[in-house]
């Protein structure tokens, strides 16, 4: 028999490690023989069981464990988990035993009785169901065999300390996931928009990019980053831009202001790169998991129609191209026009005038304009994990 204050440090140890799990699903493992020694018990199971019958084994006790060629049969058993059953029609996040779900002779006729806990050795239970979030129901069952005794109330009593700790940690693990998500959206998406991105201060401090625009640092021509501060080298454009960025900076705050036109920056001999600046207001950003730089910040975003890149296997991939009819493709797509691309690729005007004809079969369209619209605002120019046109 466990004293009191053992009890009771165990009690407030398992609090600790549920809201360390919230943050950290690894630290889940363990938990389940924890809470079973907690309770005297001999077994423990955290599950998930959602309205499609899909059950989600979190953690549990190694005594519940089964062997590889039994899993069809376990997956059964749970989906057919009486207790759970009865818990639920009982009463949500309610403590209960078996004794309050099943009567003797309904224990010496079930199968989830005769079948299943008693091959696992389990007979006695207290726990509850709780909701987990997203309309699935969790489960906390704790359990006992036969002649180790029933729950009494002080069972009940520790249950029900934990319970409210455990609802919250999955509740807290619910939305750590969701904030993960969205961060990893958030950078996936950056990575892959056919645009150079800064997120800059209202001083034009840059605090983060995305890959094409540390790109276009680099080139260091037209743009700059000058101790840390984004700079355009045109001064009167870079005034432009500083008064744009503190515009959308207010209006991030929810103090409107006029945001000013879009740039063009001109390149001598190039097409000129075009941007514009968009308020980031501090939700968004703090949502992205930079809670500490929880600030109103400004998009400036940079295209360079030079620049842009369409990726050769998703071009054959979304119209059944060639390899050179997509090259053709994406150069034409990118403003060459039939003789440029002959030169570019090496090859003869005619050969590339009959290449244009299987792209606009291929592409269902009639016209070069309709089949380079096309193309050049397909999902081509998102995929980053393939090869680019060299």
């Amino acid at each position: 028999m466990l004293s009191q204050a053992v009890i009771d440090a165990r009690v407030s140890g398992l609090i600790g490690r549920f809201y360390e799990a919230a943050a950290d699903d690894a630290l889940w493992t363990g938990i389940a023989s924890e809470i079973s020694d907690t309770l005297e018990s001999t077994s423990a199971v955290l599950k998930l069981h959602d309205a499609d019958d899909d059950i989600r084994l979190l953690e549990h006790t190694d005594n519940l464990r089964v062997a590889e060629h039994q899993q069809s049969w376990a997956t059964h058993w749970h989906r057919q988990d009486l207790w759970v059953e009865r818990s639920a029609r009982f009463g949500v996040s309610r403590i209960v035993t078996d004794h309050d779900l099943v009567t003797p002779a309904e224990q010496q006729q079930c199968g989830f009785y005769q079948e299943w806990l008693r091959t696992l050795d389990i007979f006695h239970m207290v726990g509850a169901v709780f909701p987990g979030g997203d309309g699935v129901l969790g489960v906390l069952g704790i359990h006992r065999p036969g002649q180790a005794g029933a729950y009494v109330d002080k069972d009940r009593h520790k249950v029900s300390i934990l319970l409210p700790h455990l609802q919250r940690a999955f509740w807290l693990g619910g939305q750590f996931s969701k904030a993960a998500a969205h961060r990893a959206l958030a950078d996936e998406t950056l990575s892959r928009i056919d645009a150079a991105v800064f997120a800059v201060d209202a001083r034009c401090r840059i605090v983060t990019t995305n890959a094409r625009a540390e790109a276009l640092l680099r080139v260091g021509n037209h743009l700059s980053a000058e101790r840390g501060r984004l700079k355009l080298a045109d001064s009167r454009l870079d005034q432009r831009m500083a008064r744009q960025v503190r515009s959308c900076t207010q209006t991030a705050q929810g103090r409107a202001a006029p945001l000013g036109a879009a740039l063009t920056i001109p390149r001598a001999v190039r097409l000129p790169l075009t941007m514009i600046v968009a308020p980031l207001p501090p939700s968004s950003w703090s949502s992205s998991g930079h809670a500490a730089q929880a600030r109103p910040l400004a998009l400036v975003m940079v295209r360079d129609p030079e620049a842009a890149m369409l990726t050769i296997s998703c071009l054959r991939d979304l119209f059944g191209f060639t390899r050179m009819e997509a090259v053709i493709a994406a150069d034409l797509a990118g403003g060459l026009s039939l003789d440029a691309v002959a030169v570019r690729r090496g090859i003869g005007g005619a050969t590339v005038r009959s290449h244009l004809k299987r792209i606009l079969a291929k592409t269902g369209t009639h016209r070069q304009a309709e089949a380079v619209a096309l193309i050049a605002r397909s999902v081509a120019g998102l995929d980053t994990d393939n090869a680019f046109l060299p």
